[in-house]
């Protein structure tokens, strides 16, 4: 295989391994938590570079009500990047699946009572 070949496939393998969603609360004012880290409030970004089908923990929540609890996995749509640099080298078939690109929650103030 030629060096260009070899660099095509090497960044084929790297940029097919990061997956991003944006995460959107419909409440403004409602923070967003990702596997405990806090990433923003009403609206967030997750990236990671986990293999596929891994698990997230999100937790949506605001001073004075019930926090809600969700999950979505590393299995939502294929990586074609991943795919043809996995046809090259074995390893980027850990990455063959993406996040959505985008996903939204109704967030409903259950006041929590002390």
């Amino acid at each position: 295989m030629g060096m260009k070949k070899i660099l095509l496939v090497l960044v084929v393998a790297v940029t097919g391994c990061t997956s991003s969603t944006v995460i959107r609360s419909s409440d403004p004012d409602a923070r967003i938590y990702v596997n405990g880290e806090y990433l923003g409030t009403g609206r967030a970004v997750y990236s990671d570079q986990k293999v596929a089908f891994s698990k997230n923990h999100i937790e949506i929540r605001k001073e004075g009500c019930a926090p809600e609890h969700h999950s979505f996995r590393r299995s939502e749509e294929a990586d074609a990047g991943a795919i043809i640099g996995g046809i090259f080298l074995t390893f980027p078939f850990l990455w063959i699946t993406e996040y959505k690109p985008y996903r939204a929650y109704e967030y409903h103030c259950d006041p929590v009572s002390f």
